[in-house]
């Protein structure tokens, strides 16, 4: 009974969605506009790069590589295999929702196991550095100063959350002492099993990320959809507004956050939240991800909520002290 329930809700919210577009059409085509204006010039150039690269690094062994000369600090901290420095690095420089891309990667070579992914998603998740020193620090919320300390906030919080899982799942520990000679020899044989020419890498490596990122402009656009048509049908002050388009679209919440009347610290907070949290449509992009996997969910929406809560007190914390020190 439950299950036709669940038929019927999903049926009726589909059809109302598809009414919504057809009487808001005008601002629905307006947010799809945007949505592919924000891929063309900001989603697909910091990611593309990073997603090609990375398939190619991965096929080559270099994340065995990196693997085995990072495996003690791994461990000691998270208790995770050296193979999961790969995505925490990369994670890093290219912002979500790679992790999620790099992690199933791993997964599929064998690297890591369905717990090792799941514990991995949980402390991986890292927006693009140049987005919150550029974008979310000097065009929405007109400060530059404040994006150094969103970053280091929300990738102080990351390690945190990383701690905090690192019992989660306890990977095997590997007590061989750390080799430069063992680690490239892992690599170097890492990469002739893979067996492929690198003309064939290339091309894999150039239509996987193409998938991924049409994936991608296809959430973004659909949760910008929702939250156009929320916006028109609920009359929501700017506050809440705001708060409202950063659950579900992190991108469009970060611009409301910008536009709201309240002190730059409030606007800090909300926007290191927002970014630590990603917002819905980051999340749908993450199940897309891992869907047809063994790569559980859950523990990652656990973390990103630990993860708003302490970048947003680290923050609260931090923001008087460090404009005295800047």
């Amino acid at each position: 009974m439950r299950r036709k329930i669940l038929t019927v809700v999903i049926i009726l919210t589909i059809v109302i969605i598809g009414i919504e577009i057809l009487i808001e059409s005008n601002h629905v085509m307006t947010a799809v506009s945007y949505s592919l204006s924000l891929w063309c010039n900001s989603v697909f150039p910091s990611l593309f790069p990073f997603f090609v690269i990375s398939n190619l690094l991965i096929n080559c062994g270099f994340a065995s590589f990196l693997g085995e000369l990072l495996k003690p600090f791994m461990y000691q901290i998270f208790k995770i295999k050296g193979e999961a420095s790969f995505v925490l690095v990369m994670s890093m420089l290219s912002g979500f929702p790679s992790s999620a891309k790099y992690t199933r990667e791993l997964y599929d070579k064998n690297l890591i196991n369905e717990h090792e992914a799941t514990k991995l998603l949980t402390f991986t998740h890292f927006s693009n550095p140049l987005f919150i020193l550029g974008t979310i620090s000097v065009l929405f919320l007109g400060n530059k100063e404040v994006g150094m300390l969103i970053l280091l906030s929300h990738y102080i919080s990351n390690v945190i959350i990383g701690i905090i899982f690192r019992n989660y799942y306890v990977s095997k520990k590997d007590t061989s002492k750390v080799s430069l000679r063992k680690a490239f020899n892992i690599m170097h044989k890492k990469r002739l099993e893979s067996n492929k020419s690198m003309g064939l890498m290339i091309s894999n490596a150039l239509m996987s990320s193409i998938n991924t990122l049409l994936l991608v402009l296809g959430v973004i656009t659909m949760f910008l959809i929702i939250t156009t048509i929320i916006d028109q049908n609920i009359n929501l002050n700017p506050y809440n507004q705001s708060i409202l388009n950063g659950i579900f679209e992190m991108t469009q919440g970060l611009n409301y956050v910008g536009l709201l009347p309240i002190p730059l610290e409030n606007k800090a907070i909300l926007s290191t939240m927002f970014i630590s949290f990603g917002g819905f449509s980051v999340h749908m992009q993450t199940i897309g991800l891992i869907s047809d996997s063994k790569i559980k969910y859950f523990p990652y929406l656990i973390a990103r909520i630990l993860h708003a809560s302490i970048s947003g007190l680290l923050v609260y914390l931090l923001f008087d002290y460090w404009f005295l020190l800047i």
